[in-house]
């Protein structure tokens, strides 16, 4: 089959055949090159500047890796394993630019990314290309998605031993250079089994699960939600929020959203006449210039403990009147995530399959997630509430953030 090998820093190829090259080539695929993977953390680790194009590549190439262990072992066919390697090249296409902190600008305003990704595989070219080419475009997107009857496959996309992840911690740490993110995905996958319908893990390899997980939870305290990552992405936030309609960020036309970049959406927003526009230019040209609020207040919670009675904006409001500082130079963040990825079916992961073999018999067990110490102890929701402000500010908006929040639970 004619095939092309990508050198990728990670992986070091990444073999791409020629019908997932046909999607690789096609606009709304590329455009992935313009949307970086970490949005705002280039702003503290300079070399983060990589795409979700090349880590959609990785997570093909490590679906597929997942793919033919599971082919070895009798599980999984040859079809299959091609469309797992199709699920997980599309895996990332319906994400809005700048990622996450798009997510969560657009939040009311436009269909989660994964909905509209599904009907990008759905409705355009990308789903013409798969059909053209043999491939049943609603079983890729269901792999894709987390929607198919097949848990196992779905597991190999998103969750808790998912390529997406395994990709992402390497390729995060990688160009960020946090020593946090070292894991042994090539033990973990060649450990891959399946019981009931689930994917499972060989018992040797649960030192592997463990650590990952505690690399993940490291990632997120260190890179992901890094305090001056969020004071970045907060104000860009806020400023796509602001512009969500005259710019029509929130579009769901295909040949619209290709133009939907990172540089092509901050340049419609510096360049923005509209005097409704005024604070949304002012928040962008500070996100390009990285002048950024300096954080004065931090409280974190982890386990299952959690900001229970928190609403930023009405916190903001408050902070506003007690320290008579004008709202919009504070800016009140709650970040939060949980400990062990979700599942697909975006449920807390309760359980992991361990597989022993022994004396050439195979037995299967479902370990608790709270009867592994490691992972146990991360376990619930890391949730980190922060208040920012200008430098000008710093003294009296810490005295009325920690007058009104310093014991919330």
């Amino acid at each position: 089959m004619a095939h092309l090998d990508i050198i990728d820093p990670i992986h070091d190829f990444v073999r791409v055949y020629e019908h997932e090259l046909a999607l690789v080539d096609s606009p709304l695929f590329q455009r992935l090159r313009r949307i970086r993977q970490l949005s705002g953390a280039h702003f503290t680790y300079p070399s983060a500047q990589h795409s979700r194009f090349e880590h959609s590549l990785g997570v093909m190439h490590i679906a597929g890796q997942a793919g033919t262990a599971l082919q070895e072992k009798g599980i999984l066919n040859s079809d299959m394993l091609e469309i797992l390697r199709l699920a997980g090249l599309l895996h990332d296409i319906g994400h809005g630019p700048f990622s996450h902190p798009f997510e969560e600008a657009m939040l009311g305003k436009k269909i989660p990314h994964e909905e509209f990704g599904k009907q990008i595989i759905l409705r355009s070219e990308i789903g013409d290309i798969l059909s053209q080419n043999g491939y049943e475009k609603k079983l890729v997107a269901s792999v894709a998605f987390g929607e198919s009857k097949h848990q196992y496959l779905n597991e190999i996309i998103s969750g808790a031993l998912s390529a997406d992840m395994m990709d992402y911690l390497l390729r995060d740490g990688y160009f960020t250079g946090a020593e946090h993110a070292r894991i042994d995905h090539k033990r973990m996958i060649q450990s891959f089994g399946m019981h009931r319908g689930r994917l499972a893990l060989e018992h040797s390899a649960q030192h592997s699960f463990e650590s990952m997980m505690h690399s993940r939870y490291q990632m997120f305290k260190a890179v992901y939600f890094h305090k001056t990552v969020r004071a970045a992405e907060m104000i860009l936030i806020e400023a796509l929020r602001s512009a969500a309609d005259e710019l029509g960020l929130a579009t769901t036309n295909f040949d619209d959203f290709v133009r939907l970049a990172d540089e092509y959406v901050l340049s419609k927003l510096i360049s923005s006449v509209s005097p409704e526009l005024e604070r949304a230019r002012q928040l962008a040209r500070d996100y390009q210039d990285r002048r950024l609020p300096k954080c004065v207040f931090e409280k974190t919670f982890t386990g299952r403990a959690g900001f229970k009675n928190i609403h930023p904006e009405k916190m903001r409001s408050e902070i506003s009147a007690k320290s008579r500082v004008p709202e919009d130079d504070i800016f009140v963040d709650s970040s939060a995530t949980p400990s062990i990825p979700l599942a697909p079916s975006k449920n807390e992961s309760k359980s992991l399959v361990l597989i022993t073999k022994k004396n050439g018999r195979q037995t299967a067990e479902e370990l608790p997630i709270s009867d592994i110490p490691i992972v146990s102890a991360i376990a619930g929701y890391m949730n980190i509430l922060r208040v920012y402000t200008h430098q000008k500010h710093r003294k009296k908006v810490e005295i009325a953030a920690r007058s009104i929040i310093g014991d919330a639970r």
